[in-house]
């Protein structure tokens, strides 16, 4: 596609996970198994000319085995970076019960923000299985609910946690809690050269609202997740967008922000990670390719 040899490469566009059969005939050839074919569809859609990166969000639910990183490392091309979201382990912070024990259901994770286990289990083994395709790392944090729901705590706790991560590695935080969108948030990220991930979410706040906060960029990189246009639940998305195989609900607003931080990065002289979701509009695809276009032909805000 023209478009994308005007865009520098620092912008990076991609989606959120690859897996998907619906995109056969616009990213893939063939129609490909939903089960064993991970990786075969991985180097398949790392020739895709409009993508330069990926999000990889299996490894939420579980750190993957260092023989499925390997085969992901053998599928891509030398350097081609991955978003890789960490293992909620980590990340959250009362347990629901649906995926864990019900018996636990409630009861506040004893790993929750436990830098050891993210260095054993996750770091360790992306270096060095992954390692030339190990791009940020996303520290998603689920919406936390009652008297823990405060900004000053969760802003110390994070502070003790970056602290102490290795230097070498890129980091983003991506939260559910619009009250944690503090000056404090936002600079203790700054402290630790750790991203804000601006993330379209049905309980946040526009991407251009958050990019529109007091010095809401904190790194020497650029990360957003289109993922939920804001009041829409996840279900009702996957209800309205499912198989996913073409725009269903196109979001100027969204467009238009994910364009401005693509400028912005520009201006900043910095890379941008630009991952988007099916959810967004009902085929991350066609949306990304609507970017390009925008991007390439200026016509951003």
């Amino acid at each position: 596609m023209a478009w994308r040899a005007r865009i520098p490469e620092s912008i990076r566009f991609g989606t959120s996970t690859w897996t998907y059969p619906g995109w056969a005939g616009q990213v893939y050839s063939r129609i490909w198994p939903e089960q064993g074919a991970s990786a075969r569809m991985l180097a398949e859609y790392a020739r895709f000319p409009l993508f330069g990166t990926v999000g990889i969000d299996s490894s939420f639910y579980g750190p993957p085995r260092p023989k499925t990183l390997a085969g992901w490392a053998r599928a891509l091309p030398p350097g081609f970076p991955c978003v890789s979201k960490v293992w909620d382990r980590i990340t959250v912070h009362t347990f629901t019960g649906r995926r864990e024990a019900a018996e636990l259901a409630g009861r506040r994770n004893p790993d929750f923000l436990n830098p050891n286990l993210f260095l054993s289990e996750v770091y360790a083994p992306f270096r060095e299985h992954f390692g030339d395709h190990t791009g940020p790392f996303v520290f998603e944090f689920q919406t936390i609910a009652g008297r823990d729901a405060e900004a000053a705590w969760f802003t110390e706790q994070l502070d003790q946690f970056l602290g102490v991560l290795p230097t070498a590695g890129r980091y983003a935080v991506e939260v559910r809690n619009e009250e944690f969108l503090t000056p404090a948030y936002f600079a203790v990220l700054r402290e630790h050269n750790t991203a804000h991930v601006f993330n379209s979410w049905s309980r946040m706040p526009s991407i251009g609202r958050q990019l529109g906060l007091d010095a809401a960029v904190t790194a020497d990189f650029l990360l957003a997740r289109a993922l939920l246009r804001p009041g829409r639940s996840y279900a009702e998305a996957v209800e309205l967008f499912k198989p996913y195989d073409r725009i269903r609900d196109q979001n100027p607003e969204l467009r238009t922000d994910l364009v401005r931080l693509a400028t912005t990065a520009q201006a900043l002289r910095i890379p941008a990670y630009l991952i988007v979701n099916n959810r967004a509009e009902g085929n991350a695809p066609h949306t990304i390719a609507a970017l390009a276009r925008m991007l390439a032909e200026g016509s951003a805000p």
